[in-house]
């Protein structure tokens, strides 16, 4: 909804002054002060003459963009004043404290000191069908739920984050194989052996843009 009043940030109410050479039956454009005359709606614009205000579609019309026009033919050294209120809308937004009801996207990285949620919080989850080199999309995703259908390797992703973490779930049926490229760190780089059948759980944790270290894996879920 839109409103007309003051905001602390965007002064919503612009005057113009405009002296009469004389003749003139319509003002654009440079005013006295050097700014340029510009309103949107010519419902909220206000003009008066040597003092006295002037009836909107009587004595002037505002049909062409940015003009005041229709005057009546101005004499030398009258003065026009036109007043212009911008139009503005109130977005929900909280400086300290407060609630948004309902549904609040961010786009880009919201810093914040201490966040308490009082649902379920979900991590975006990939799942997918992989076989042979696979990079795991760290931007978009937190957990990977993946099903083998042939010998894998994790290749190097690029779009880790530090301090991000989630699980890697792993489901097959005939015993291939899960390798890791050298972005991915096991315990004494024993690697990852997985289970022959069923589902496997490996936690990580991103300690730098090139170390991801993989938990022991939780074998054969059933």
């Amino acid at each position: 909804m839109a409103y007309i009043g003051k905001s602390p940030q965007l002064g919503v109410r612009s005057r113009f002054y405009f002296t009469a050479t004389g003749g003139e039956t319509s003002l654009s454009g440079a005013s006295d002060s050097g700014a340029t005359l510009l309103f949107t709606d010519g419902n909220y614009v206000d003009v008066s003459l040597n003092g006295v205000a002037l009836v909107a579609g009587t004595d002037y019309n505002t049909s062409t963009a940015n003009t005041i026009g229709g005057l009546v033919a101005l004499s030398a050294s009258d003065i026009v004043e036109v007043i212009v209120y911008d139009v503005f809308s109130i977005a929900d937004s909280l400086t300290s404290g407060g609630t948004i009801n309902g549904g609040l996207t961010v786009s880009g990285t919201a810093a914040l000191n201490e966040v308490t949620f009082n649902k379920a919080v979900q991590g975006s989850t990939q799942t997918a069908s992989v076989t042979g080199a696979t990079t795991l999309d760290f931007d978009t995703y937190q957990n990977f739920i993946l099903t083998l259908t042939g010998n894998t390797t994790l290749s190097n992703p690029t779009t880790e984050a530090v301090g991000q973490s989630g699980f890697i779930a792993i489901t097959q049926t005939a015993g291939y194989t899960l390798s890791l490229d050298t972005d991915y760190e096991t315990a004494g780089a024993a690697g990852i052996t997985l289970s022959a059948s069923g589902t496997d759980l490996v936690p990580y944790l991103v300690i730098a843009t090139d170390r991801i270290l993989l938990g022991a894996p939780q074998l054969a879920f059933a």
